[in-house]
């Protein structure tokens, strides 16, 4: 069975409470959740919660939800919880709560690459990465061989090759064993260095497969970043209704 499951911790530091902050009228990651939800190749979506709060903001709304520790300190230890009591999840992909635009063919193209059963870890990259983006920091670069196998995840890549350095993106497939051998490890020195959880399977011989796309992510960190997704939003309705309007005509 492939499951989905989001980590949906209430408190963020860079923009509190920033799952359940209002994007066109509902919580924000309710339309994660409704985005998962579209996947092809999962078989359940759960969201793993962590606050009374959450609980009640999604009461409304018919969705599979488990209440966690507050003490995880990744969203992968949360994910583990909640898979810890479903036996028949094989594959499971960790989907971020903070990308609420992401596209259900991206969590497929994840899912399909555990068909091949080399692959027991697995993520997304995009070839959309710009000069800005390569200078930045916060976005993360994964940096990927000729097998589409990640090598190496960086912040700063003045002292890489551009060729072969993609974006990142924050999603993570595991087969079950994998993601209890993964939350049983200590963080390693370099993850704690650079802030980067994916470091840990890289520094303790676990391969991550990658699946190169050229999706534009739209994680939202600060309040900037909500207000870009949602003119995406609404440039993506108003190309929605332009082209329901021409079928009608």
């Amino acid at each position: 069975m492939n499951i989905g499951i989001i980590p949906a911790r209430l408190d963020s530091t860079r923009l509190p409470r920033k799952i359940l902050l209002d994007l066109d009228g509902k919580p924000m990651i309710v339309h994660t959740i409704e985005r998962a939800l579209q996947s092809k190749k999962l078989d359940r979506v759960i969201v793993a919660i962590d606050s009374e709060e959450t609980q009640l903001a999604l009461k409304e709304f018919n969705y599979e939800i488990v209440m966690t520790s507050q003490d995880h300190i990744s969203g992968t230890d949360r994910v583990a919880e909640v898979v810890k009591k479903i036996p028949e999840a094989d594959v499971i992909v960790n989907i971020q709560g903070d990308e609420p635009v992401i596209e259900p063919n991206i969590i497929d193209n994840l899912v399909t690459l555990f068909n091949n059963n080399d692959v027991n870890m697995s993520t997304i990259v995009s070839s959309k990465l710009t000069v800005s983006d390569l200078l930045n920091p916060n976005v993360v670069k994964a940096i990927v061989d000729e097998y589409q196998n990640v090598i190496e995840f960086k912040r700063n890549i003045f002292d890489l090759e551009i060729g072969g350095v993609y974006r990142h993106i924050g999603i993570y497939g595991f087969r079950r064993e994998t993601l209890f051998h993964f939350t049983n490890l200590t963080p390693s020195v370099r993850e704690i260095d650079a802030n980067l959880e994916q470091l840990r399977a890289l520094d303790n011989g676990i391969h991550i497969r990658a699946a190169v796309t050229n999706y534009e992510s739209f994680s939202v960190d600060t309040k900037a970043d909500l207000d870009r997704v949602y003119q995406k939003m609404q440039n993506s309705n108003a190309i929605l209704n332009k082209d329901i309007k021409s079928e009608k005509d």
